[in-house]
């Protein structure tokens, strides 16, 4: 008889790497199946002799330990996305040695990350059938954004689903919440956090023993849920103690001294209520509650907001509806806060958001490792830079302070946790507005544009979501070698279209004004024999061109150019260079100019030189 020898896996081992007890319960049951296959006593031959061989594991489960199991067979490396130490994903992963098991997105995208070779691996991803939607729903997010090759089993059991929605449902709408089930089920702690992000008074027990006549104090509604493998006759005895306690409050509140006090509304810690502003000050805000206490909100509880004054928030006279964040009978006060119960609602908000994939506006407040945190209402959102909407490796700290539009993406309350993009509200944004120029384009229309990029044959501006090009000879009525020589990145220019293209989505635009033509400007300005202040434009081995006004150019021969004889134009003069020269002649018809420095250098008048 051959001794059962286990290797403990990693995945059974918790961050100190002790093994988990849960795990030697299943190393028994391995020990005495193998036991019994050695003696020749296997499942197949208990099943051949006609033995009934039931097996009692939830479907759910088995559905997840046969997908595990076909995944590292055909060669695919398993996923769980569970609790680590949970049985029932333990039990799912040793149906493969290989399998990984991750608590929540996070680690799922620290590890893909690690190693950028693991986004390549063939996948299997199933979830806990107890696992939290939103967390599966954001593992799924990060699998398909940097994974090439994963394949998603949605393995959360419905009933579950059901159950946590239900119990939401119902902590929305009660006094007291109670949990019921074992304090080491995962199943039992969701369903807990979820009903204490509705609920400001939620108790979870294992059984009625635990109930106690103060839980329910002030309860006029309670509410009661349990987990999944919670018995029936457990939830039953719940059930019937709860009722009895209510009971026993509500024949308590009928004693003598709460006679007296009838009139008087009982205010309770964690409690929604509704007030008159009274009075407004510099450190709080006082508000009738219509009971013995009197209700305070200092300042600090009223908003979210440090810097906002109370008068810009309430004004006496308002209603107002806040939390009960501590009662004081002795002294007749309650303390209130507004801020808190905004918060909830602003929670609600931006789960409805993402649902409806609605625009939200915020604020940036910093920029953080790996995007920009942006502040909608008060909760803090998270903008990966590559939602950003700004260039790959630029600077998101010039998008402090600045107002965004964003899309929520991603939200787990539970962790205070929200993602969003801002890239994609500007995606829809500049489509739209590439849609509206197409649709009213026309020629000669005029644009207030942005210099996106430069090229040696010009400039690409930004006409409202739509690009078009200025060719270099469209940009100045002067003759220049470069764009950049007029124009910079950035730089807001007003520009008309010359020609479009639909179809190819071209648009060619130009910065001339084309109602002012330069040689009438010329003529209107000059004449023969008059001084001009020209700039060197371009030498030639005859002579030099110089601008005589933008658009307008003249000829100085080499003759021309010094009182001397000379090689070259180079010897004298130099491209950019400015200099005075005579007009000598003007060819209207030709609209050809002749300039001379000779001439002002000795005195005399020279004769036109033809090019």
């Amino acid at each position: 008889m051959n001794a059962y020898r286990h290797t403990v896996q990693y995945y059974e081992t918790d961050r100190m790497g002790i093994v988990h007890h849960s795990n030697y319960i299943r190393w028994m049951e391995e020990a005495r199946v193998d036991y019994l296959a050695q003696l020749g006593w296997g499942l197949e031959r208990l099943e051949a002799m006609g033995a009934r061989c039931v097996n009692a594991t939830c479907p759910n489960v088995l559905h997840i330990q046969h997908i595990v199991s076909r995944a590292g067979q055909a060669g695919r490396m398993p996923l769980v996305i569970g609790e680590p130490h949970h049985p029932e994903v333990m039990g799912a992963a040793s149906w493969w040695g290989g399998t990984l098991v991750f608590p929540g997105p996070e680690e799922l995208e620290r590890w893909l990350l690690e190693d950028p070779a693991r986004r390549d691996l063939p996948l299997t991803a199933v979830a806990q059938t107890t696992c939290v939607r939103s967390i599966w729903e954001s593992s799924k997010k990060i699998l398909k954004k940097l994974c090439t090759n994963a394949e998603l089993f949605d393995t959360i059991c419905d009933a579950t689903h059901r159950r946590q929605s239900e119990a939401a449902e119902i902590a929305s709408r009660v006094d007291v919440m109670v949990v019921v089930g074992d304090r080491k089920s995962a199943n039992t702690k969701h369903l807990t956090e979820i009903c204490r992000e509705l609920c400001p008074r939620v108790y979870q027990i294992e059984g009625a023993e635990e109930l106690t006549p103060d839980l329910f104090i002030g309860c006029s509604l309670a509410g009661l849920t349990a987990g999944a493998s919670t018995p029936a006759g457990i939830i039953k005895e719940v059930y019937t103690t709860m009722s009895e306690e209510i009971k026993n409050n509500e024949i308590k509140e009928e004693s003598f001294e709460e006679l007296l006090d009838k009139s008087f509304k009982t205010l309770n810690t964690g409690e929604k209520v509704t007030g008159i502003v009274t009075a407004v000050g510099p450190t709080e805000v006082q508000v009738d509650l219509g009971c013995k206490q009197a209700g305070y909100i200092a300042v600090d509880e009223l908003s979210a907001d440090p810097n906002v004054k109370p008068e810009d928030v309430v004004k006496v006279g308002d209603e107002i509806e806040t939390y009960i964040i501590r009662v004081n009978d002795v002294e007749g006060y309650a303390m209130l806060s507004k801020k808190r119960l905004d918060a909830v609602k602003v929670w609600e908000d931006i789960e409805e958001a993402r649902e409806n994939k609605t625009t939200l506006e915020g604020k940036v407040t910093e920029e953080n490792k790996g995007g920009i945190v942006v502040s909608v209402k008060g909760v803090r959102v998270f903008v990966p830079a590559s939602q950003s909407g700004m260039p790959k490796d630029s600077d998101l700290g010039q998008m402090v302070k600045q107002k965004v539009k964003l899309r929520v993406t991603e939200v787990n309350r539970a962790r205070r946790r929200v993602v969003g993009s801002i890239r994609s509200v500007a995606a829809e944004q500049r489509k739209a507005a590439q849609e509206k120029i197409w649709s009213e384009i026309e020629v000669g229309k005029q644009y207030h544009g942005t210099v996106k990029s430069l090229t040696s044959y010009g400039a690409f501006v930004d006409i409202g979501g739509v690009d078009g090009m200025v060719h270099i000879s469209e940009l100045s009525w002067s003759r220049i070698k470069n764009p950049a020589e007029v124009v910079s990145i950035g730089d807001h220019l007003d520009v008309y279209v010359i020609s479009f293209d639909p179809e190819k989505r071209k648009i060619s635009l130009g910065v001339k004004d084309r109602t002012q033509n330069p040689w009438d400007v010329f003529m209107n300005t000059y004449k023969v024999g008059d001084v001009a202040n020209v700039r060197i434009v371009k030498l030639m081995t005859f002579g030099a061109f110089a601008e005589v006004v933008p658009g307008v150019d003249g000829l100085i021969h080499i003759s021309q150019i010094a009182d001397r004889r000379i090689d070259k134009p180079s010897d004298v003069l130099s491209e950019g260079q400015m200099v005075d020269a005579k007009i000598t002649a003007i060819d209207e018809e030709k609209k050809k100019i002749s300039l001379s420095i000779r001439a002002l250098l000795s005195g005399e008048e020279e004769a036109p030189v033809e090019e």
